[in-house]
């Protein structure tokens, strides 16, 4: 995306310079990857970092206002309705397709948002790896930063803050089901060496007392005092998962983020927001009438599937007919965001969607832009389950100069 850099890492592009990257990246998180590596950072321009970055900010903003609160609220599902929720997450995200205004610039667009933890630890190791292999790319020698104003030592100490707490690392779990088969087990094990935090099925979790606890590694049982909630709710309903507690019960434990958020802060609040960067969403339970050009010009979504799950990028009329009358509140129709080629590749464009990634500790009142991720794509989807088979697509992240 920027050109100084761009050229100059496209002449050394070599093979054994993605190889290389690739087995320091597995050395410095200590297992695999389980999603395909790109081929190339995201040489992001100065001046578009900061307009992602602002727009986080004012979303946020809005999402944040307590008339609009009330509204995304009546998302949370009541069986799912978790006691004590907390005033903001401590985590959000929020993906921002990169697109081409008409002067030729730059600009976000809000594809989706989560109020839910993201890649931070695999991310703050992407960006070591990618900027340990560019000193060794003339033109490219760094220094580079994927970070908001942060330091690398900030940052791990905010995301520290926000996913450990006060507590003593053992006495917090990464919660998410069966931890070793996920995906994302990268950044679980890189949450594990950064912040000594383990990850376990919440199958495992044991209730006493209003209380909760676990065995660790020696079979001792230890109590758990702190969640870093990595449990996705679509998961729990298509596998028919039961959990071991019932979310409702007053139980003495902190969530980070706490799971209502899960629900408020989702494609829930699209049709909510009112910004630039954000393109009209409606759920379908609001729709008066099937748009015209519907399958050129819109996008049908599931609110609460990750990963992409169930997204129609080519809606036709019927599509939109079928979904029933008792499930359309937990659809939207999004207008088509038409992304740019931004990225020059040897094979051709590629198209870029940015995650910001906001941090923010108990004790703060607001959540600040940390780190980012980026996804690189050919296809219509963006997410790392798809493009998997073709080059310079997959998980990347953006740098700019530090």
């Amino acid at each position: 995306m920027d050109p100084r850099f761009r050229t100059a890492f496209n002449a050394a592009y070599s093979p054994a310079l993605y190889d290389a990257y690739s087995a320091d990246l597995v050395r410095r998180i200590g297992g695999a990857v389980g999603f395909r590596l790109a081929e190339t950072p995201v040489f992001v321009p100065p001046a578009f970092a900061e307009r992602c970055r602002r727009a986080a900010l004012e979303i946020v903003a809005q999402l944040s206002e307590p008339a609009r609160l009330e509204k995304m609220e009546a998302a949370v599902p009541a069986r799912y309705a978790v006691p004590n929720r907390s005033a903001l997450p401590t985590f959000a995200a929020l993906d921002f397709a990169c697109v081409r205004e008409e002067d030729g610039s730059l600009a976000p667009r809000l594809v989706e948002l989560q109020g839910f933890p993201s890649l931070v630890a695999f991310e703050t190791m992407q960006s070591d790896a990618w900027e340990a292999a560019l000193a060794r790319v003339p033109g490219c020698e760094g220094p580079w930063t994927s970070r908001f104003g942060l330091e690398r030592a900030e940052l791990v100490a905010l995301a520290r803050d926000a996913i450990v707490g006060a507590h003593d690392p053992q006495d917090v779990v990464l919660l998410d089901v069966d931890p070793p088969s996920q995906k994302t087990w990268c950044d679980f094990g890189a949450t594990e060496r950064l912040f000594g935090v383990p990850a376990i099925d919440p199958r495992e979790l044991i209730v006493r007392d209003g209380r909760f606890f676990r065995r660790d590694g020696a079979g001792r049982e230890r109590p758990v005092l702190r969640i870093y909630n990595r449990v996705i709710a679509d998961e729990l309903e298509r596998k028919g998962i039961e959990l071991p507690f019932d979310p409702r019960a007053e139980i003495d434990v902190e969530w980070s983020p706490h799971p209502d958020w899960f629900w408020i802060w989702s494609k829930h609040s699209l049709p909510y927001l009112d910004h630039p960067a954000v393109p009209k969403t409606t759920l379908l339970s609001d729709l008066d009438g099937v748009p015209e050009h519907v399958e050129a010009d819109f996008v049908l979504k599931p609110l609460f599937s990750f990963a992409g799950g169930g997204v129609n990028v080519r809606p036709t009329a019927a599509d939109v007919a079928a979904i029933p009358a008792a499930e359309r509140a937990d659809w939207c129709l999004q207008e088509r965001i038409a992304y740019g080629d931004v990225l020059a590749a040897p094979a051709g464009g590629v198209k870029v969607e940015m995650r910001i990634m906001l941090l923010r500790r108990d004790t703060e009142d607001a959540l600040r832009p940390a780190i980012n991720l980026c996804r690189l794509a050919r296809g219509e989807m963006h997410g790392v389950d798809y493009n998997r088979d073709l080059a310079w697509t997959g998980s990347s992240i953006g740098l700019w100069p530090a």
